[in-house]
């Protein structure tokens, strides 16, 4: 399993331990359970704003289109 570093206020990070010590469970698997509700809430964005800018005549900070 991939492992990541995250910053974690530590009012938030107290809260979590809590929790955790409630629960019975890891600090990581409360951030995996996190997750997942947080990935299940957002499924539509991937598609949400799919081809909006189709067809915009963009241009950069000086004028110029991109290549």
């Amino acid at each position: 399993m991939p492992r990541t570093i995250i910053d974690i206020p530590a009012n938030q990070l107290r809260d979590v331990d809590r929790l955790c010590r409630q629960l019975h469970i890891s600090r990581a698997e409360a951030v995996r359970r996190g997750l997942n509700v947080f990935v299940e809430q957002h499924t539509d964005v991937t598609t949400h704003g799919f081809g909006l800018w189709k067809g915009a005549d963009l241009r950069d900070a000086v004028g110029k289109k991109p290549a």
